[in-house]
């Protein structure tokens, strides 16, 4: 029609014929473009902001000029005295079509926005609200017309926002007449995946938040964020106070077995630390927790399990039969989690009887199943979770690495905390030391190290501390590569002290004051747990190497909230993982924690997940036969005989010896034969 104006919008591009005085969000609606807006339309919430591009567009076929947009209404006068709105931004609820223009939707006004982050190892992805917040007036009582308040909130939802085939909460129908009362009949509503409604506030209401937690063996994390744009507003991370029931997988379960009311005990102690967790992020977010309507969860089947008040011991034994492998959906409340009452709880599906729904966050954040090259990810932690594959086939196992990497079970060990050693250098002729702690910048042998440690002392060593020491011991022949503290070396340096029947290695000799810290020597014991982990992990991953009939690797991403500390060098002159070339082996953050918060902010996630697991194939390393056989030549470090070509361009491993342990003559010549490790990221790191 001629008297329509052609509106374009960017970046999708959607373009139509409008006729004059229609609204930009009209127009936009009416083109599926994603404009976000909370109170429908009435110049109130600011989420629908545009911008006008002006001049000539030769592409599109327009010319746009400032009159071709409505002038500045009172609302929006309004709006930017008293909230603030940039000099070229527009209400699009407000600005109306007088010409021929080009729209621009910015990313914040966009629903479905993608989220970049930097502070937390999350991928680039788009945000799609499980939680939308909806503002609607709704039609006062009328002796005439005797219909329920709840029916008129459900028909002003449908008149407004196109919303039908509602339901709603118990507690929103009960809070609904006074909310309708405060608010003059103008409410905001909370509408869970387009269906449920879940909460109700007098208002405009504009914020709604979610928390996404990963429940770890040992330690447990949260992510608070806002579930309109993404924001991660709070973190934090609290000790499994399970330990005390074990501190490993099985342990957990043998002692459900042998205590009638052992599960309830356990289940009980989490939902606790959880609710701690909620109230910690909750209070650092500065929000109160009941404006938390959405939560997800990630952990290991034994977890998960208890989190939902389980039964684990069929996950015990063969063959290991999870309770379900779906995603279970249930309410803060059914779990003791205290948020807003409508909350909602999203927990990520396991995939197998020990591959929960932490390598389903995992494979959600790293998406090596849209890999082109041959990608190993292993979330590392007391039960080490492996993924491997690429866009063609993936596999999935589990591999019990118990918590020697978290720091207990060793001598000095303690999690990651300020004062714990978390890296260190051995020097290859004096065999001293050099280390940090977590909170210091310098190192123990600079200056500035005493000044800084007069705050955190020095209190043990974590999981990072204890791969790279045993690393260094190893390069400088101090420990064999059968894994022998070599107690030869005492006659050249004090360190190596006789400790019983084996010798030990003195890191850090303490002292009297508080700064000082106690005394952390690194024993034989100490070095055969981080052997046993280490093997462990070695041989699931060995396992699926041989399952997709591989030698190779060419991506290893090092997850969990201990893998991300891992220096990668170390890691394979350990030989926690097969050899890869260097410049491939990355830290990927706590995927599994991250795949819970892109799940928390995502519906199309959600689905994503739920697809792709139910293609995983599992391997279950309890059974396999092999799994002995890679598990004996994985003890020795790097490996017994598999070889590291690509960690032997960057560092100088020992030579093989004929003989196992010992520390003769021949050996201290092979160990002056060796040369520096020269690796930047190793010396500074």
């Amino acid at each position: 029609m001629a008297d329509d104006a052609l509106v374009i919008f960017t970046p999708s591009g959607r373009r139509g014929r409008f006729s004059m005085g229609t609204t930009v969000l009209d127009a936009a609606r009416s083109l599926g473009v994603d404009i976000d807006s909370v109170c429908g339309g009435r110049g109130i919430c600011g989420r629908c902001q545009v911008t006008q591009g002006l001049g000539e567009f030769p592409k599109h076929g327009i010319t746009s000029e400032p009159g071709h947009l409505s002038a500045f209404a009172q609302l929006e006068t309004t709006y930017r005295a008293e909230k603030g709105l940039a000099a070229d931004r527009r209400l699009s609820c407000t600005a109306t079509v007088c010409g021929d223009v080009l729209i621009d939707v910015p990313p914040e006004s966009q629903v479905h926005r993608q989220v970049v982050r930097k502070g937390l190892d999350v991928r680039t992805f788009t945000v799609d609200p499980i939680v939308r917040l909806h503002y609607v007036e709704v039609t006062p009582p009328e002796l005439a017309s005797p219909t329920g308040d709840l029916a008129r909130t459900f028909e002003a939802l449908e008149r407004e926002w196109a919303l039908t085939g509602l339901e709603a909460d118990l507690e929103v129908i009960r809070t609904l007449q006074p909310a309708l009362a405060a608010g003059s009949y103008g409410i905001t509503v909370a509408v869970h995946e387009g269906r449920q409604v879940i909460a109700v506030w007098p208002g405009l209401h504009e914020t709604a938040y979610g928390v996404a937690i990963d429940v770890g063996s040992t330690t447990i994390a949260g992510h608070l964020a806002n579930l309109a744009d993404g924001a991660v507003l709070a973190s934090n991370g609290v000790m499994n106070p399970q330990i005390r029931f074990g501190e490993d997988l099985m342990s957990r379960v043998s002692y459900a077995m042998m205590h009638p009311e052992g599960a309830a005990e356990m289940t009980a102690a989490v939902r606790k630390a959880l609710d701690g967790l909620i109230a910690t992020l909750a209070m650092r977010a500065g929000i109160k927790r009941a404006e938390i309507l959405e939560l997800t969860i990630v952990g290991n089947p034994i977890m998960h399990h208890l989190l939902l008040g389980i039964d684990p011991t069929p996950l015990g034994g063969a063959p290991f039969a999870l309770a379900t492998d779906r995603a279970v959906r249930t309410t803060a409340a059914a779990l003791g989690l205290r948020a807003h009452p409508g909350a909602r709880v999203y927990v990520l599906p396991c995939i197998a009887g020990h591959v929960g729904a932490d390598t389903a966050g995992v494979i959600l954040a790293e998406e090596p199943h849209e890999a082109e090259r041959m990608t190993l990810v292993v979330d590392v932690g007391t039960n080490a979770e492996i993924v491997l594959g690429d866009k063609r086939r993936l596999l999935a196992a589990s591999s019990p690495t118990g918590p020697a990497f978290e720091g207990a079970q060793i001598s000095g060990g303690q999690r990651a905390a300020p004062g714990a050693i978390e890296r260190v250098r051995i020097d290859r002729d004096t065999l001293e030391p050099r280390f940090r702690v977590i909170g210091v910048d310098a190192w123990s042998n600079e200056p500035d190290f005493a000044a800084g440690i007069a705050a955190t002392g020095i209190t043990g060593i974590c999981g990072s501390g204890i791969i790279e020491v045993v690393a260094e011991l190893f390069l400088a022949g101090v420990v064999t590569e059968d894994g022998v503290i070599d107690g030869s070396l005492a006659e050249r340096t004090a360190r190596v002290v006789p400790d019983g029947r084996t010798f030990s290695y003195v890191l850090h000799e303490g002292g009297e004051s508080a700064a000082a810290g106690p005394r952390i020597a690194i024993t034989q014991n100490d070095v055969r747990a981080i052997q046993l982990a280490k093997a462990a992990l070695y041989a699931g991953v060995r396992l699926l190497m041989d399952k997709l009939e591989i030698d190779e690797l060419d991506e290893i991403r090092l997850a969990g909230a201990f893998g991300s500390q891992i220096d990668p060098i170390h890691a394979m002159i350990l030989g926690l993982v097969p050899d890869c070339d260097p410049a491939h082996v990355r830290s990927a953050g706590n995927a599994a924690g991250t795949g819970a918060l892109i799940a928390l902010l995502s519906g199309a996630a959600r689905t994503e997940i739920e697809g792709v697991v139910r293609r995983v194939e599992k391997i279950e390393t309890a059974v396999e036969p092999r799994f002995q056989e890679h598990f004996v030549q994985a003890m020795a470090f790097p490996h017994k005989t598999a070889a590291f070509p690509n960690l032997g361009r960057v560092v100088d491993l020992p030579e093989r010896r004929a003989g196992a342990g010992g520390g003769g003559p021949d050996a201290r010549n092979e160990r002056r034969r060796r040369r520096s490790v020269a690796v930047a990221s190793r010396e500074d790191g």
